[in-house]
């Protein structure tokens, strides 16, 4: 791992990663209790993981994805997605109030697709996602 992401990963943490990564546990595990959605749940897990440690990773759309992805992700936005969305949006004012945390609100604002559409995304290496290396 880059060492700069590793600074940026653990500033990350420290001022919003870990109550998002808590708020998308949370609705992973309200999705593991009502069974239908255990899908859901372990999409909101793997962005959960992503939102914890974010820099030097990125999403992209998998290939095999196909309509029923696109229908889960129309029920996950009615049901969780928005709440997720607005969580990302709330924590990137107070840290758009700092120089330091600029940076991180526009990390944080770029998070919001994917809490809206978390099926069909796959969580890879930035390097990987842009052909590095």
């Amino acid at each position: 791992m880059n060492p700069i992401n590793l600074v940026l990963n653990v500033l990350w943490l420290i001022f919003c990663g870990i109550w998002m990564a808590i708020a998308y546990t949370v609705a992973a595990l309200i999705c593991f209790i009502l069974i239908v959605t255990i899908p859901f749940g372990i999409a909101s897990l793997r962005i959960a993981g992503f939102v914890l440690w974010p820099f030097g990773r990125t999403t992209v759309p998998k290939r095999d994805a196909g309509a029923a992805s696109c229908i889960g992700n129309v029920i996950w936005v009615i049901f969780a997605g928005w709440w997720l969305a607005i969580g990302h949006l709330i924590t990137s004012i107070p840290l758009f109030l700092s120089i330091i945390g600029i940076p991180f609100g526009w990390a944080n604002l770029k998070l919001i697709p994917i809490s809206l559409t978390p099926l069909g995304h796959e969580v890879v290496p930035t390097d990987v996602a842009f052909g590095g290396r």
